[in-house]
């Protein structure tokens, strides 16, 4: 059974789940990791969700604010030996739940083209293709989802 636990970015169990993100993402990116990495720091993310599985971190995901009425969705990660079971399903549905109650109205986020398990999890979860925003704009292999929160 999965316990998802709200923290935040200096939680230990989500710096050690980002690193390996990051060495995922790395491989997946190639040559563009550096450009994508400069955007995900993860000091000062005051909403981050950690996933457990008998108290194991396993699935990982955060969010921050992108303007007065949007979070943006960051560093969502789950373990691979993990994956398939709607681990991230679940963390992104306690980020969306957790924007909503601070009054936020919709979630952004960007991911790359290749994480094709991820595209295919955004649009599962109801979120719509947007033009690519700020950073991402001119970026051949980004592409940003958006949802509006009820």
């Amino acid at each position: 059974m999965i316990t998802l636990t709200r923290t935040d970015s200096s939680n230990p169990d989500f710096m050690a789940l980002v690193k390996l993100l990051d060495a995922y993402l790395a491989e997946k990116d190639g040559q563009a990791h550096e450009y994508y990495n400069q955007f995900n720091t993860i000091d000062m993310l005051k909403n981050v969700v950690v996933g457990y599985e008998n108290d194991i971190p396993v699935t990982c995901g955060a969010i921050k604010e992108f303007d007065s009425d949007t979070m943006e969705v960051k560093r969502m990660f789950t373990k691979p030996e993990f994956r398939g079971n709607g681990l991230a399903s679940g963390v992104l549905s306690e980020l969306e739940d957790w924007a909503a109650e601070l009054g936020y109205e919709k979630c952004i986020l960007e991911t790359g083209k290749r994480q094709v398990e991820a595209v295919a999890l955004y649009k599962k979860k109801g979120y719509a293709t947007i033009p690519n925003y700020a950073q991402y704009i001119g970026i051949e292999n980004s592409v940003c989802f958006e949802k509006v929160l009820k």
